[in-house]
């Protein structure tokens, strides 16, 4: 994962053991003040919403435990498109221009320009360089792209 990956996971498991388990655990004893758990509705909402949060506690944990984090900035290479690099692609069917930076699985979100390694577009430019043409099948019709820049920040 990148960086700003790792701060973002972190952030959410600050948020998520600081904030939203102690409220979770508040929002379950007021449940329980209601009567009979059978039928409280409040209280199976709450314990349903723990549930959730401690297992996101638990997938974060797990993530970042096991993490390879890359500084793409720290590595020597220049002119190839490499995991952590923003990636700019000249649609070649329209001359339109799309930006993109290759994140690990998590961070991924496609319309803040950021792209999964394992997406499809994403390992055929991985290893191109600058002015390298790509031939990609998107949704049963081929597109070509070119590479017009590469960034390592």
């Amino acid at each position: 994962m990148t960086i700003n990956g790792q701060s973002s996971l972190r952030d959410e498991l600050r948020k998520l053991k600081s904030e939203d388990r102690p409220n979770i655990i508040k929002a379950i004893a007021t449940a329980r003040e209601f009567g009979d758990l059978k039928e409280n509705a409040e209280y199976h909402a709450a314990k349903e919403k723990q549930s959730f949060i401690e297992g996101r506690i638990k997938d974060i944990d797990s993530k970042l435990s096991n993490a390879q984090v890359i500084d793409v900035t720290t590595l020597n290479v220049t002119d190839k498109v490499v995991f952590g690099s923003t990636v700019s692609l000249c649609n070649l069917d329209d001359n339109s221009e799309i930006t993109y930076k290759i994140v690990g699985e998590d961070e991924s979100n496609i319309e803040s320009g950021l792209l999964s390694y394992k997406a499809p577009l994403a390992k055929a430019i991985m290893g191109k360089n600058i002015n390298d043409l790509i031939e990609f099948n998107m949704m049963d019709t081929q597109k070509n792209f070119e590479i017009i820049k590469i960034e390592y920040v």
